[in-house]
């Protein structure tokens, strides 16, 4: 039985969230398909691109991404805070980017004269677009219908490309975010497609250090890092990042023994200030996947409310 976003996705418990979407059958989203003796690898452009052009118009930031061969992960950061400092024209804007607007909003739009009656309506209309820019399930479907679309087209076929909804997480904490990033970016790694983060095509770690190597202070359309600020909701994620890069290639190293690839690298100071002992921390990565919380007891508990739970079904992570 399916579950209600409503039951997954609550801004109140959380602004982070980890999602998959995955093809159907044998369906390829980007890769190498030896069976037809054909390369999708110019797809996961297509992915990259819109993935972070969607950023750039909904208030949802992109934190971690990684696509493989037939599905992709990110990990996605709901900015209210954003939204809820845009005008009206400025969320209008954003939205009939991507779409048709009404009559009504088109004449707003162009500088029109409006009755009070009309007028009243034009920001009831973008008030809901406002919200729209949001949500998670609009940014998914937006990028998976593109996605979906384009790929038929290419392939001369119609019906499902993606297996129904795509699945989503709740990040409860930062111990969570950490753990799902650092899985999202080693995907390529763990399957042996690269052998360092630095050689992960088409992942957002690649994406920060190429960033890094130009001097850049964040990579762009990214979720920037900006250490461990004192007020309470930084904008941005609240490690730093040479920490992170750190973390990711020891967290690699270590899935070395039930996993087909790895990389070398030094334990990183992360872990301590996260509360991690080096066995909780490679539990957290090697089950990242499964139930839909990922937190420490007290976070799964305060967060139940919120998303309309009773029970904890969730990856519980060690409190520090």
């Amino acid at each position: 039985m399916t579950t209600a976003r409503s039951s997954l996705i609550n801004v109140s418990a959380t602004p982070y969230y980890h999602c998959v979407s995955r093809c159907v059958r044998r369906s390829f989203l980007c890769g190498y398909d030896k069976h037809a003796d054909k390369s999708f690898e110019h797809r996961r452009e297509w992915i990259e691109k819109r993935l972070l052009l969607l950023a750039q118009i909904f208030c949802i930031d992109v934190c971690a991404y990684a696509i493989m061969s037939n599905h992709y992960h990110v990990v996605l950061h709901i900015n209210t805070k954003e939204a809820g400092l845009l005008s009206l024209e400025q969320v209008a804007e954003r939205w009939l980017s991507l779409h048709s607007g009404p009559v009504l909003v088109n004449r707003f739009m162009g500088g029109d004269k409006l009755s009070e009656a009309e007028r009243e309506r034009c920001e009831e209309i973008i008030e809901v677009w406002r919200e729209r820019l949001t949500s998670i399930s609009w940014f998914m479907r937006l990028l998976n219908q593109h996605i979906a679309s384009e790929a038929n087209r290419e392939d001369q076929c119609t019906g499902h490309f993606w297996e129904g909804r795509f699945k989503s997480q709740a990040l409860l904490d930062e111990k969570a975010l950490a753990a799902a990033m650092a899985y999202v970016d080693l995907n390529p790694v763990r399957t042996a497609i690269a052998d360092t983060p630095e050689q992960s095509a088409f992942t957002s770690v690649k994406a920060r250090i190429e960033a890094l190597r130009k001097e850049q202070h964040t990579a762009p359309y990214l979720f920037p890092f900006v250490g461990n600020p004192r007020e309470p909701i930084p904008d941005g994620i609240p490690f730093r990042l040479m920490d992170y890069l750190e973390l990711v290639d020891w967290t690699g190293r270590q899935m070395r023994d039930n996993k087909r690839g790895h990389i070398n690298s030094a334990l990183p100071p992360i872990l301590s200030r996260l509360g991690f002992d080096p066995a909780d921390w490679l539990e957290a990565c090697f089950q990242i996947e499964r139930g839909r919380l990922v937190g420490c007891d007290v976070a799964i508990k305060a967060a139940l409310p919120q998303l309309n739970r009773k029970r904890i079904s969730g990856l519980r992570l060690p409190d520090g």
